[in-house]
């Protein structure tokens, strides 16, 4: 990653002290803040305190930490909103360093319909129906596995 893109990560600024946040917890390696776009109350963002574009490309150590910090960071949510669950997912494309969403999530709340249509989705088409095919499944299956 180039000093100049790194320069305008604004999750780089958070980390640094540069740019405010809520921070609700961290530690050497991860951070979690409020994200300043919420879906609902307390929807936070895990980012890596080291500027890496993809979840992948953390080190063990690394993916270690933001998932622990993921784990208790939900336990919270649970414990405080009272959420049916807590949606995790991994982002990057819009800002490119490593970030998780944790969304406390409702029945009914605009997340639980969004996947609710979703799973619509996935389950009708013909074309994702025949990856369900015990030869598609398989296939994915050995393509995945380590060799």
């Amino acid at each position: 990653m180039t000093e100049s893109v790194k320069e305008k990560c604004v999750f780089c600024d958070i980390v640094a002290g540069k740019a405010p946040a809520h921070i609700i917890d961290q530690d050497h390696l991860s951070m979690c803040i409020l994200d300043i776009h919420p879906y609902t109350k307390g929807h936070c963002l895990v980012i890596s305190k080291r500027h890496v574009p993809w979840w992948h490309e953390l080190t063990d150590d690394e993916s270690a930490s933001l998932f622990k910090m993921a784990k208790t960071v939900a336990n919270r949510m649970m414990d405080k909103f009272n959420p049916d669950f807590v949606f995790l997912y991994a982002r990057g494309r819009r800002i490119p360093h490593t970030h998780l969403f944790l969304i406390p999530t409702y029945s009914g709340d605009i997340l639980d319909r969004f996947f609710n249509a979703l799973e619509n989705f996935q389950e009708s088409p013909q074309m994702l129906a025949k990856l369900k095919e015990p030869a598609a499944m398989a296939e994915a299956a050995d393509l995945l596995k380590a060799n």
